[in-house]
């Protein structure tokens, strides 16, 4: 009996999404259970908190412009959290793998296309140019740097994976960064797991169409929060799993 009301009361992994329409559910027309999107009273300090962002993995702050940030507590080791990164690959329940699909090039993490619907090539004789873009690869991801222990005196605990980013769309930065939670800034989670982009659209250095660049933003926005939701839970879970194996 006791073993049975522990198993009730233990977290669940995220259920795995199956087919074209469970990706568009879950991460598309699910509302996220916690809002991740960092959110700034001014123009003024979402400018330096990106610069920070920027500056620790690196990358040219002038030359970038970050679309947007996102933001999630997770009670996991950040060693355990960023292993649960580095398993990113087109099995995996956090990510919309029938949408975009991940495939790494020669299994490799430093090189990631993320493809629509699976496509490596245009179905039913569409041409590469397809209303102006060109879609396979969505996103072709090249390292730039994965940083897998921290620094000898990084008092956070950061570890990051920072990629540039080209393909049919916006060309830029993405990066997928995890440390300590740092109390002095009311977090309260063991990790904070932070997913920042940061875009030059279709590599030029003016903005896109404001209505493109809204309509881009809503759906990253979204999709983006589902994701470190389902990071945290599937981390939660299997934390929990091992410190409670020994009764169930």
């Amino acid at each position: 009996m006791k073993n049975t009301a522990l198993k009730d009361q233990l977290r669940k992994p995220p259920t795995k999404s199956k087919t074209l329409l469970s990706d568009i559910w879950y991460f598309l027309l699910t509302r996220p259970k916690m809002n991740t999107l960092i959110k700034f009273v001014s123009e003024e300090k979402r400018q330096k908190f990106n610069q920070q962002i920027m500056q620790r993995v690196g990358i040219e702050v002038d030359r970038n412009s970050v679309l947007n940030i996102h933001k999630i507590g997770i009670e996991a080791p950040v060693s355990y959290v960023f292993n649960e990164l580095l398993n990113w690959n087109g099995d995996s329940t956090c990510w919309p793998n029938h949408v975009a699909k991940v495939e790494r090039v020669g299994e490799k993490i430093e090189e990631i296309r993320i493809l629509p619907f699976g496509w490596s090539k245009y179905p039913f004789g569409i041409k590469k140019d397809f209303l102006g873009l060109n879609l396979i690869p969505l996103f072709y991801l090249n390292s730039i740097r994965i940083k897998k222990t921290p620094d000898e005196f990084d008092f956070d605990n950061a570890r990051y994976l920072l990629y540039k980013s080209s393909g049919g769309y916006p060309i830029g930065i993405f990066t997928m960064y995890v440390r300590s939670s740092i109390a002095g800034l009311g977090e309260k989670a063991h990790s904070q797991l932070i997913f920042a982009v940061s875009f030059n659209f279709y590599g030029k250095e003016k903005q896109a169409n404001k209505l493109v660049n809204k309509a881009w933003e809503n759906t990253h926005n979204r999709v983006t929060a589902n994701v470190l939701n389902r990071i945290k839970q599937l981390s939660e879970w299997r934390i929990e799993k091992m410190e409670n194996n020994q009764y169930l």
